[in-house]
Protein backbone atom coordinates (compact mmCIF):
# COMPACT_ATOMS: atom_id res chain seq x y z
CA UNK A 1 0.00 0.00 0.00
CA UNK A 2 2.90 2.38 -0.98
CA UNK A 3 1.51 5.66 -1.36
CA UNK A 4 2.39 9.47 -1.45
CA UNK A 5 1.19 11.36 1.93
CA UNK A 6 0.17 14.46 0.49
CA UNK A 7 -3.39 14.66 -0.16
CA UNK A 8 -5.33 17.72 1.49
CA UNK A 9 -8.59 16.44 2.90
CA UNK A 10 -11.71 18.48 2.35
CA UNK A 11 -14.28 16.20 3.12
CA UNK A 12 -15.79 13.58 5.43
CA UNK A 13 -15.32 9.77 4.18
CA UNK A 14 -19.21 9.33 4.01
CA UNK A 15 -18.45 5.52 3.35
CA UNK A 16 -16.36 5.32 6.40
CA UNK A 17 -19.53 7.70 8.33
CA UNK A 18 -21.39 4.81 7.24
CA UNK A 19 -19.67 1.61 7.64
CA UNK A 20 -19.76 3.33 11.13
CA UNK A 21 -23.48 3.44 11.78
CA UNK A 22 -24.09 0.54 9.75
CA UNK A 23 -22.53 -1.74 12.67
CA UNK A 24 -23.03 0.65 15.52
CA UNK A 25 -26.90 -0.26 13.91
CA UNK A 26 -25.84 -4.21 13.75
CA UNK A 27 -24.41 -3.81 17.30
CA UNK A 28 -27.80 -1.76 18.78
CA UNK A 29 -30.44 -4.44 17.28
CA UNK A 30 -28.57 -7.45 18.87
CA UNK A 31 -28.08 -5.43 22.17
CA UNK A 32 -32.19 -5.34 22.20
CA UNK A 33 -32.32 -9.40 21.93
CA UNK A 34 -33.55 -9.39 17.98
CA UNK A 35 -31.43 -11.60 16.42
CA UNK A 36 -32.05 -14.30 19.67
CA UNK A 37 -35.97 -14.16 18.85
CA UNK A 38 -35.52 -14.27 14.68
CA UNK A 39 -33.25 -16.90 15.40
CA UNK A 40 -35.87 -18.59 17.48
CA UNK A 41 -39.03 -17.65 15.34
CA UNK A 42 -37.45 -19.27 12.28
CA UNK A 43 -36.79 -22.64 13.92
CA UNK A 44 -36.95 -25.18 11.45
CA UNK A 45 -36.99 -23.31 8.40
CA UNK A 46 -34.45 -21.93 6.06
CA UNK A 47 -34.18 -18.25 7.89
CA UNK A 48 -32.84 -20.41 10.86
CA UNK A 49 -29.24 -20.70 9.43
CA UNK A 50 -29.65 -17.08 8.34
CA UNK A 51 -29.86 -15.77 11.49
CA UNK A 52 -26.91 -18.26 13.03
CA UNK A 53 -24.81 -15.72 10.93
CA UNK A 54 -25.63 -13.15 13.93
CA UNK A 55 -24.13 -14.99 16.90
CA UNK A 56 -20.25 -15.25 17.08
CA UNK A 57 -19.19 -19.02 16.31
CA UNK A 58 -18.63 -21.02 19.06
CA UNK A 59 -14.98 -21.96 17.98
CA UNK A 60 -12.88 -22.66 14.69
CA UNK A 61 -15.19 -21.46 12.34
CA UNK A 62 -15.66 -17.63 10.62
CA UNK A 63 -19.33 -16.01 11.14
CA UNK A 64 -20.38 -13.07 10.04
CA UNK A 65 -20.85 -11.28 13.28
CA UNK A 66 -17.39 -12.31 14.00
CA UNK A 67 -16.50 -9.58 11.11
CA UNK A 68 -18.53 -6.86 13.86
CA UNK A 69 -15.09 -6.25 16.22
CA UNK A 70 -12.14 -6.33 13.36
CA UNK A 71 -14.73 -3.76 11.34
CA UNK A 72 -14.77 -1.64 14.03
CA UNK A 73 -11.28 -1.75 15.20
CA UNK A 74 -10.22 -1.47 11.32
CA UNK A 75 -12.46 1.93 10.85
CA UNK A 76 -10.81 3.68 13.87
CA UNK A 77 -7.47 3.00 12.21
CA UNK A 78 -8.98 4.84 9.42
CA UNK A 79 -10.45 7.40 11.11
CA UNK A 80 -7.61 8.04 13.02
CA UNK A 81 -5.35 8.37 9.56
CA UNK A 82 -7.72 11.39 8.80
CA UNK A 83 -7.88 12.81 12.18
CA UNK A 84 -3.92 12.76 12.42
CA UNK A 85 -3.72 14.48 8.84
CA UNK A 86 -5.70 17.46 9.63
CA UNK A 87 -3.99 17.65 12.92
CA UNK A 88 -0.67 18.10 10.72
CA UNK A 89 -2.42 20.21 8.35
CA UNK A 90 -3.23 22.99 11.08
CA UNK A 91 0.01 22.49 12.59
CA UNK A 92 -0.36 20.63 15.64
CA UNK A 93 3.13 19.74 16.82
CA UNK A 94 3.48 15.57 17.45
CA UNK A 95 3.62 15.77 21.09
CA UNK A 96 0.34 17.42 21.40
CA UNK A 97 -1.35 14.51 19.03
CA UNK A 98 0.24 12.43 21.01
CA UNK A 99 -1.29 13.74 24.28
CA UNK A 100 -4.54 13.92 22.74
CA UNK A 101 -4.24 10.00 21.98
CA UNK A 102 -3.09 8.90 24.94
CA UNK A 103 -6.05 10.83 26.30
CA UNK A 104 -8.73 9.34 23.82
CA UNK A 105 -7.19 5.69 25.24
CA UNK A 106 -7.54 6.01 28.96
CA UNK A 107 -11.27 7.29 28.21
CA UNK A 108 -11.63 4.42 26.21
CA UNK A 109 -9.53 1.59 28.66
CA UNK A 110 -11.92 3.78 31.13
CA UNK A 111 -15.27 3.34 29.84
CA UNK A 112 -14.30 -0.42 28.59
CA UNK A 113 -13.51 -1.31 32.08
CA UNK A 114 -16.71 -0.06 33.46
CA UNK A 115 -18.93 -1.54 31.34
CA UNK A 116 -18.05 -4.85 32.69
CA UNK A 117 -17.35 -3.65 36.37
CA UNK A 118 -20.51 -4.77 37.82
CA UNK A 119 -21.98 -8.44 37.75
CA UNK A 120 -25.14 -8.95 39.61
CA UNK A 121 -24.55 -7.39 42.91
CA UNK A 122 -20.64 -6.90 42.96
CA UNK A 123 -17.92 -5.20 40.94
CA UNK A 124 -15.68 -6.78 38.75
CA UNK A 125 -12.24 -6.21 36.42
CA UNK A 126 -13.06 -7.47 33.06
CA UNK A 127 -10.22 -6.71 30.15
CA UNK A 128 -12.11 -7.94 27.61
CA UNK A 129 -14.19 -5.15 25.91
CA UNK A 130 -13.77 -3.82 22.71
CA UNK A 131 -12.75 -0.36 24.26
CA UNK A 132 -10.55 -1.44 26.52
CA UNK A 133 -9.07 -3.30 23.57
CA UNK A 134 -8.97 -0.76 21.23
CA UNK A 135 -7.23 1.47 23.76
CA UNK A 136 -4.18 -0.32 23.22
CA UNK A 137 -4.70 -0.89 19.97
CA UNK A 138 -5.02 3.02 18.87
CA UNK A 139 -2.21 3.64 20.79
CA UNK A 140 0.20 0.85 18.85
CA UNK A 141 -0.98 2.52 15.16
CA UNK A 142 -0.18 6.04 16.78
CA UNK A 143 3.25 5.42 17.54
CA UNK A 144 3.77 3.78 14.26
CA UNK A 145 1.95 5.93 12.18
CA UNK A 146 4.49 7.97 10.70
CA UNK A 147 6.79 5.04 9.94
CA UNK A 148 7.30 3.53 6.25
CA UNK A 149 4.57 1.31 4.82
CA UNK A 150 6.75 -1.21 4.36
CA UNK A 151 8.01 -0.89 8.50
CA UNK A 152 4.17 -0.84 9.57
CA UNK A 153 3.42 -4.22 7.39
CA UNK A 154 6.51 -6.03 8.67
CA UNK A 155 4.94 -4.75 12.28
CA UNK A 156 1.97 -6.11 11.03
CA UNK A 157 3.78 -9.43 11.22
CA UNK A 158 5.64 -9.17 13.97
CA UNK A 159 2.79 -8.49 16.20
CA UNK A 160 1.11 -12.26 14.38
CA UNK A 161 4.65 -13.64 14.93
CA UNK A 162 4.67 -13.13 18.33
CA UNK A 163 1.27 -13.86 18.59
CA UNK A 164 2.09 -17.70 17.31
CA UNK A 165 5.00 -17.83 19.78
CA UNK A 166 3.34 -16.94 22.75
CA UNK A 167 0.41 -19.51 22.40
CA UNK A 168 2.93 -22.18 21.12
CA UNK A 169 6.11 -22.38 22.83
CA UNK A 170 5.29 -20.76 26.38
CA UNK A 171 4.14 -24.21 27.75
CA UNK A 172 2.67 -23.16 30.89
CA UNK A 173 1.51 -25.93 32.62
CA UNK A 174 -2.55 -26.41 32.18
CA UNK A 175 -1.97 -23.73 29.66
CA UNK A 176 0.15 -25.58 27.27
CA UNK A 177 -2.56 -26.47 24.46
CA UNK A 178 -2.63 -23.63 21.94
CA UNK A 179 -6.04 -23.76 20.34
CA UNK A 180 -8.18 -25.46 23.10
CA UNK A 181 -10.19 -23.58 24.56
CA UNK A 182 -10.00 -22.89 28.66
CA UNK A 183 -6.27 -24.35 28.21
CA UNK A 184 -4.30 -21.93 26.23
CA UNK A 185 -1.63 -18.84 27.01
CA UNK A 186 -4.82 -16.19 26.50
CA UNK A 187 -6.52 -17.74 29.67
CA UNK A 188 -2.95 -17.71 31.57
CA UNK A 189 -2.80 -14.11 31.30
CA UNK A 190 -6.06 -13.44 31.97
CA UNK A 191 -5.39 -15.82 35.51
CA UNK A 192 -2.71 -13.26 36.22
CA UNK A 193 -4.16 -10.18 35.20
CA UNK A 194 -7.73 -10.91 36.38
CA UNK A 195 -7.67 -14.25 38.80
CA UNK A 196 -10.27 -15.51 36.20
CA UNK A 197 -11.00 -16.85 33.03
CA UNK A 198 -13.96 -16.23 30.31
CA UNK A 199 -16.67 -18.86 29.70
CA UNK A 200 -17.03 -17.76 26.57
CA UNK A 201 -13.19 -18.44 25.34
CA UNK A 202 -12.27 -14.81 25.17
CA UNK A 203 -8.90 -13.18 26.02
CA UNK A 204 -7.46 -10.29 26.84
CA UNK A 205 -4.37 -10.48 25.17
CA UNK A 206 -6.21 -10.10 21.63
CA UNK A 207 -5.34 -6.69 21.84
CA UNK A 208 -1.95 -7.97 20.47
CA UNK A 209 -2.91 -9.46 17.30
CA UNK A 210 -5.92 -7.07 16.14
CA UNK A 211 -3.82 -4.22 16.75
CA UNK A 212 -2.94 -5.39 13.14
CA UNK A 213 -6.70 -4.58 12.49
CA UNK A 214 -6.02 -0.86 13.31
CA UNK A 215 -2.51 -0.36 12.22
CA UNK A 216 -4.20 -1.73 8.47
CA UNK A 217 -6.83 0.82 9.10
CA UNK A 218 -4.19 3.72 9.21
CA UNK A 219 -2.52 2.44 6.37
CA UNK A 220 -6.12 2.19 4.43
CA UNK A 221 -6.47 5.60 5.25
CA UNK A 222 -3.38 6.92 4.48
CA UNK A 223 -4.04 5.60 1.07
CA UNK A 224 -7.86 7.16 0.56
CA UNK A 225 -5.87 10.06 1.00
CA UNK A 226 -3.26 10.00 -1.55
CA UNK A 227 -3.29 10.88 -5.22
CA UNK A 228 -3.47 7.58 -6.59
CA UNK A 229 -5.45 6.29 -9.06
CA UNK A 230 -5.76 2.89 -8.29
CA UNK A 231 -6.92 3.00 -4.57
CA UNK A 232 -10.01 0.36 -5.39
CA UNK A 233 -7.55 -1.77 -6.96
CA UNK A 234 -4.66 -1.47 -4.21
CA UNK A 235 -7.40 -2.11 -1.83
CA UNK A 236 -8.99 -5.67 -3.30
CA UNK A 237 -5.49 -6.71 -3.72
CA UNK A 238 -4.66 -6.68 0.09
CA UNK A 239 -7.25 -7.97 0.77
CA UNK A 240 -7.06 -10.90 -1.39
CA UNK A 241 -3.51 -11.06 0.08
CA UNK A 242 -4.44 -11.58 3.70
CA UNK A 243 -7.75 -13.61 2.95
CA UNK A 244 -5.85 -15.81 1.11
CA UNK A 245 -3.20 -15.93 3.70
CA UNK A 246 -5.75 -16.58 6.42
CA UNK A 247 -7.94 -19.48 5.41
CA UNK A 248 -4.81 -21.23 3.94
CA UNK A 249 -2.98 -21.18 7.36
CA UNK A 250 -6.41 -22.86 8.85
CA UNK A 251 -6.90 -25.08 5.94
CA UNK A 252 -3.48 -26.38 5.96
CA UNK A 253 -4.43 -27.38 9.48
CA UNK A 254 -1.36 -24.90 10.85
CA UNK A 255 -3.40 -22.53 12.49
CA UNK A 256 -7.00 -22.28 12.73
CA UNK A 257 -9.86 -19.32 12.53
CA UNK A 258 -10.73 -18.57 15.82
CA UNK A 259 -12.10 -15.78 16.70
CA UNK A 260 -12.69 -16.06 20.69
CA UNK A 261 -8.62 -15.94 20.80
CA UNK A 262 -8.04 -14.01 17.90
CA UNK A 263 -5.56 -16.33 16.09
CA UNK A 264 -3.39 -14.91 13.31
CA UNK A 265 -5.49 -16.74 10.86
CA UNK A 266 -8.41 -15.47 11.85
CA UNK A 267 -7.11 -11.82 12.06
CA UNK A 268 -5.88 -12.15 8.38
CA UNK A 269 -9.32 -13.65 7.02
CA UNK A 270 -11.43 -10.72 9.19
CA UNK A 271 -9.08 -8.18 7.93
CA UNK A 272 -9.34 -9.17 4.40
CA UNK A 273 -13.92 -8.71 4.57
CA UNK A 274 -12.98 -5.59 5.99
CA UNK A 275 -11.41 -4.15 3.44
CA UNK A 276 -13.48 -5.67 1.13
CA UNK A 277 -16.26 -3.82 3.04
CA UNK A 278 -14.62 -0.27 3.29
CA UNK A 279 -13.67 -0.37 -0.50
CA UNK A 280 -16.93 -1.37 -1.89
CA UNK A 281 -18.38 1.34 0.11
CA UNK A 282 -15.94 3.70 -1.02
CA UNK A 283 -16.68 2.98 -4.89
CA UNK A 284 -20.54 3.38 -4.12
CA UNK A 285 -21.02 6.14 -1.77
CA UNK A 286 -18.02 8.98 -2.44
CA UNK A 287 -16.96 7.32 -6.26
CA UNK A 288 -19.77 6.21 -7.40
CA UNK A 289 -21.63 9.21 -5.73
CA UNK A 290 -25.19 6.92 -4.20
CA UNK A 291 -25.47 9.39 -1.27
CA UNK A 292 -29.17 8.89 -0.45
CA UNK A 293 -30.52 6.95 2.27
CA UNK A 294 -27.76 6.92 4.20
CA UNK A 295 -28.92 9.03 7.07
CA UNK A 296 -30.51 6.43 8.94
CA UNK A 297 -27.13 4.87 9.45
CA UNK A 298 -25.32 8.65 9.59
CA UNK A 299 -26.42 9.33 12.75
CA UNK A 300 -26.12 6.54 14.69
CA UNK A 301 -22.25 6.16 13.17
CA UNK A 302 -21.58 10.02 14.36
CA UNK A 303 -22.45 9.23 18.08
CA UNK A 304 -20.88 5.87 17.79
CA UNK A 305 -19.39 5.99 21.43
CA UNK A 306 -22.53 7.50 23.01
CA UNK A 307 -24.80 4.66 21.62
CA UNK A 308 -22.83 2.06 22.36
CA UNK A 309 -22.34 2.86 26.23
CA UNK A 310 -25.77 3.74 26.31
CA UNK A 311 -27.52 0.24 25.19
CA UNK A 312 -23.97 -1.45 27.31
CA UNK A 313 -24.42 -0.07 30.38
CA UNK A 314 -28.27 1.58 30.45
CA UNK A 315 -29.69 -0.19 28.07
CA UNK A 316 -28.49 -3.56 29.20
CA UNK A 317 -28.90 -3.05 33.20
CA UNK A 318 -32.41 -0.91 32.92
CA UNK A 319 -33.89 -0.11 29.93
CA UNK A 320 -34.52 -2.86 27.46
CA UNK A 321 -36.21 -4.61 30.33
CA UNK A 322 -38.35 -1.42 31.24
CA UNK A 323 -39.76 -1.14 27.38
CA UNK A 324 -39.89 -4.76 26.71
CA UNK A 325 -42.27 -5.02 29.89
CA UNK A 326 -44.40 -2.21 28.33
CA UNK A 327 -44.25 -3.44 24.96
CA UNK A 328 -45.13 -7.22 25.74
CA UNK A 329 -48.13 -6.44 28.39
CA UNK A 330 -49.68 -3.75 26.09
CA UNK A 331 -49.16 -6.64 23.12
CA UNK A 332 -51.09 -9.13 25.62
CA UNK A 333 -53.89 -7.17 25.65
CA UNK A 334 -54.49 -8.45 21.82
CA UNK A 335 -53.48 -11.59 22.07
CA UNK A 336 -50.11 -10.90 20.18
CA UNK A 337 -47.99 -14.79 20.17
CA UNK A 338 -45.03 -14.16 22.86
CA UNK A 339 -42.31 -14.60 20.24
CA UNK A 340 -43.52 -11.73 17.71
CA UNK A 341 -44.18 -9.86 20.80
CA UNK A 342 -40.40 -10.00 22.09
CA UNK A 343 -39.38 -9.13 18.24
CA UNK A 344 -41.74 -5.94 18.47
CA UNK A 345 -40.73 -5.46 22.16
CA UNK A 346 -37.04 -5.38 20.47
CA UNK A 347 -37.36 -3.28 17.78
CA UNK A 348 -39.22 -0.83 20.12
CA UNK A 349 -36.02 -0.22 22.24
CA UNK A 350 -33.69 -0.02 19.10
CA UNK A 351 -36.47 2.42 17.81
CA UNK A 352 -36.23 4.15 21.18
CA UNK A 353 -32.11 4.23 20.78
CA UNK A 354 -32.25 5.55 17.08
CA UNK A 355 -34.76 8.66 17.81
CA UNK A 356 -31.46 9.88 20.40
CA UNK A 357 -29.01 9.65 18.17
CA UNK A 358 -31.31 11.47 15.63
CA UNK A 359 -32.07 13.97 18.13
CA UNK A 360 -28.63 14.37 19.28
CA UNK A 361 -27.60 14.67 15.25
CA UNK A 362 -30.11 17.66 14.92
CA UNK A 363 -28.79 19.46 17.66
CA UNK A 364 -25.58 18.89 16.61
CA UNK A 365 -23.80 17.14 19.97
CA UNK A 366 -21.32 14.53 19.02
CA UNK A 367 -19.77 12.99 22.31
CA UNK A 368 -16.62 12.00 21.33
CA UNK A 369 -13.59 10.95 23.67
Amino acid sequence: MSQPFTASVSKRLLSLDFMRGFIMVLLAMESTGLYEHLYEATDGNFLHGFFQQFFHHPWNGLRFWDLIQPGFMFMAGVSMAYSLHKQTEQGVAWNDQFRKILKRCCWLFFWGVLDYAVRGDKLSFELWDVLTQLSFTTLVAFLIFRWSTNAQIMMCAGLLLLTEILYRFTNVPGFEQPFTDQHNFGNYVDVLLMNKINDGGWVAINCIPTAVHTIAGALTGKLLMSNRTDKIKQMLLWAMIVLVAGFALDLAGITPIIKRIATSSFTLASLGWCIIGLAFCYWWIDIMDHKKYLQFFLVVGMNSIFIYLFFEIVGARWFNGYITIIATNVLSWINTPEILSKIIASLCIFALEWTMCWFLWKKKVFFKL
